[in-house]
């Protein structure tokens, strides 16, 4: 039950924290230095358009971070009904990363500039 409540808070602190970022808006400092996209630019806009309930200018922004969001989600969902946390193996997480990191190369390719955050 413990870990149950654990996962309530930090889901909540996310939302308190993305609604701070809401308020804030927050620019991408990378992106201000090297007119490049980073893998979490368009966040900020993304959260926006969700509170405001376009999904589809969310995915717009940044679309592996709203799958990532999704499947996080899901991830808390089961957990709380398995009441355990499920542990997810090394070779996931490396190819997370690697995911995450050639989603950072393509979005700056003019080829795959639909991956760039932009408005409908």
């Amino acid at each position: 039950m413990k870990k149950i409540i654990r996962i309530i808070i930090i889901f909540l602190l996310c939302i308190f924290i993305a609604g701070i970022i809401y308020l804030k808006k927050v620019p991408c400092i990378f992106h201000k230095l090297t007119n490049l996209y980073c893998p979490g630019c368009g966040i900020t806009r993304m959260i926006e358009a969700l509170i405001n309930l376009n999904v589809y200018q969310a995915i717009r922004y940044n679309p592996l971070v709203f799958i990532l969001l999704i499947l996080g989600v899901i991830y808390i969902i089961v957990c709380i009904f398995k009441k355990s946390f499920i542990k997810i193996s090394t070779n996931k997480l490396v190819m997370l990363v690697g995911v995450i990191f050639l989603f950072w190369i393509l979005r700056n390719i003019p080829l795959f500039s639909f991956l760039a955050p932009t408005d409908i």
